[in-house]
């Protein structure tokens, strides 16, 4: 991780002067932030504030048991929330940091975005760049003093695809997602309505990892996207892609359910239920029922004037992870 932070470094000495390609905003904790998308709350099976959202299930033994020397086995409590743990960028303009003030880092002749349609087919086809940041938000603002199911890091950029040879190209990306030809069929396609109709209803079905709900398909892991039906649309399935290759290189890690309540455990096929997504930019969504979304689920209902001309572009998403442990 700290490595990129050097490159990061390094490209900021090369700052481009037009910045007009580039725009954002940092993210305001205070106005950014729909902190009503910590709730549920529970405390074993008792939900202890609902907040009227969407919640997964939470383990219900009580006590709970984890590992802690000297002893073989400490009792605790288990609790379950939503974390808001990481921020993430799509862009179409290379080393645009959207969420860091939209500052752009270094030069690029590349051309990106949304291109026409080539034929008579009808859709366009896309390509952005994805930025990863650790964003432990209520640790870092000390909101919850001495929560030891907290993550406890810093801010840091921790991924940027620009330097991901296997984000550009489809071919490469069979490294990582070699099943992915079992998926790239009518029938294994027609089976993502379902986790379309699932999302937008609830939570999206786990089973189907190979779907990204009413956005497309999650394969293959890479910025390219054949069926662009509008910005918050690509976007949103751009942010799954990258959760999905996060979860495949062993970075991202599974934080929900019974099996995670003493330790966060490896996960290599995601876990679409685990994340709720919220924009924050260029339109921040901070109240209403959809504020905070699961993978999956249907932008057409609060997608509207999210995205517009010059500085309505590229996006910005706070990411929502869901947190069980046994609090010793």
């Amino acid at each position: 991780m700290r490595h990129i932070v050097t490159v990061f470094i390094f490209f900021s000495f090369s700052l481009n002067a037009n910045g007009s390609s580039c725009s954002g905003r940092f993210v305001n904790p205070i106005t950014d932030i729909c902190w009503s998308c910590l709730f549920p709350i529970s405390i074993g099976p008792v939900r202890v504030n609902g907040g009227g959202r969407e919640d997964t299930h939470n383990p219900s033994q009580i006590p709970c048991f984890c590992p802690k020397p000297p002893l073989l086995l400490a009792p605790g409590i288990p609790v379950g929330f939503w974390e808001p743990a990481r921020l993430v960028d799509v862009t179409r303009v290379p080393f645009c940091m959207v969420s860091m003030g939209g500052l752009k880092m270094g030069n690029s002749t590349v051309g990106y975005g949304v291109h026409s349609s080539n034929g008579d087919r009808q859709t366009q086809n896309s390509f952005y760049q994805v930025h990863w940041y650790v964003y432990p938000v209520i640790y870092w603002l000390e909101l919850l003093i001495d929560f030891l199911c907290l993550e406890q890091q810093s801010f840091d950029v921790a991924y940027i695809t620009e330097l991901d040879p296997l984000w550009n190209a489809d071919e490469l990306s069979f490294i990582l997602n070699p099943e992915a030809v079992l998926f790239g069929n009518p029938i294994a396609q027609a089976a993502c309505a379902a986790d379309c109709t699932a999302a937008t209803a609830g939570f999206p079905l786990n089973p189907l990892f190979w779907c990204g709900g009413c956005q497309g398909s999650l394969y293959p892991f890479t910025g390219n996207n054949v069926a662009h039906n509008g910005g918050v649309q690509a976007s949103l399935l751009m942010v799954q892609r990258m959760i999905a290759k996060l979860h495949r290189e062993l970075l991202l890690w599974g934080t929900s359910g019974r099996e995670a309540l003493c330790q966060i455990i490896p996960l290599p096929i995601i876990k679409k239920s685990q994340y709720k997504t919220q924009m924050t930019y260029p339109r921040p969504t901070t109240r209403g029922p959809m504020a905070c979304n699961p993978l999956g689920r249907t932008e057409v209902i609060w997608g509207s004037g999210r995205e517009f001309p010059y500085k309505g572009e590229d996006f910005g998403y706070l990411i929502w992870r869901k947190r069980n442990c046994c609090m010793l």
